[in-house]
C-alpha cells in the first residue's frame, strides 16, 4: 500500500478527514487533519483528537515500515490548504492565496494593469458562472482589487474613487497551490474558522469583504 494512502485511510478509520501530508528537512512528518465537512455545521479539531491520530499513526507507519523521526499531527490552522472540489466548496467566500501552475499569459487582457507573467494572487474565492458562448462549465474564480490597504487611523475621502475589482477564472488542474489567507482582525479571529490545534498548540484567525468583480477569464478580460 502507497504511504498517503496507509496514513489517508488510517485517519479516515478514525472518522477524521486527511488535509494535507508534508515531509520536511530532518525527517519531520507533519499530517495535518480535520473533522468531515458537514454543511452548515461548525467542527472544529482539538489536541485530543491530534494525540488520538498520532498515536495509532505511530503504531501503523511502524508495521508498515515508513522511515520518519519525528511525526506532527495538527488541524489545518489559519492558513488551510485547499486541493479537492468540497475544499472550494466549504471555503467560498473566504479570503484565499492562490499560486497557479503558470503565468496567466494572454488573459492579462489589453488595458489590464495585471502582468501577462503573473502566477500569484490573492482574493476572495468565488464560484464563478459559465461565459456565454463559451461552452464550459461554472467553475471557480478569484476576486480582488488593487486597492492598498487602509490603514488604522487613515482618513479616505469620500470622493476618491476606488480601485476597480477584477476576478480570474480558474480550474483546479490549473492551480500550483491554493490556501486560506492567514489575515486576522485586531482581535485576532477569523469568523468561520477554529484556532489550530495539536498537541500542545493553537493559533487563531479571521474573515473578509464581498466582492463584485470585472473578469480574466479563458483568455480575456470581462468587462
Amino acid at each position: 500500500m502507497a504511504f498517503q494512502e496507509t496514513i489517508e485511510q488510517t485517519v479516515k478509520g478514525l472518522g477524521y478527514a486527511l488535509v494535507d501530508i508534508e515531509r520536511t528537512g530532518g525527517g519531520l512528518l507533519r499530517v495535518t487533519i480535520d473533522l468531515p465537512y458537514v454543511p452548515g455545521v461548525e467542527q472544529f479539531i482539538n489536541a485530543e483528537d491530534c494525540e488520538k491520530v498520532t498515536r495509532q499513526l505511530q503504531f501503523v507507519l511502524e508495521v508498515e515500515g515508513a522511515e520518519y523521526s519525528r511525526l506532527e499531527v495538527s488541524s489545518p490552522g489559519i492558513d488551510r490548504p485547499l486541493k479537492t472540489e468540497q475544499d472550494f466548496e466549504r471555503f467560498a467566500g473566504e479570503m484565499i492565496d492562490l499560486t497557479l501552475k503558470a503565468p496567466i499569459g494572454s488573459a492579462a487582457a489589453a488595458g489590464s494593469t495585471v502582468s501577462a507573467s503573473r502566477k500569484k494572487f490573492r482574493g476572495t474565492l468565488e464560484r464563478a458562472e459559465p461565459q456565454a458562448g463559451a461552452g464550459s462549465s461554472a467553475g471557480w474564480q478569484i476576486v480582488w482589487s488593487e486597492e492598498p490597504a487602509v490603514k488604522p487611523g487613515q482618513k479616505v475621502s469620500k470622493n476618491r474613487i476606488p480601485a476597480p475589482l477584477q476576478a480570474l477564472g480558474f480550474t483546479l488542474d490549473e492551480i500550483q497551490q491554493a490556501r486560506l489567507a492567514p489575515v486576522v482582525d485586531f482581535k485576532g479571529r477569523r469568523t468561520k474558522l477554529a484556532p489550530v490545534a495539536d498537541a500542545t498548540a493553537s493559533n487563531p484567525a479571521d474573515a473578509h469583504p464581498e466582492h463584485s468583480p470585472e473578469i480574466i477569464q479563458k483568455g480575456r478580460l470581462v468587462k
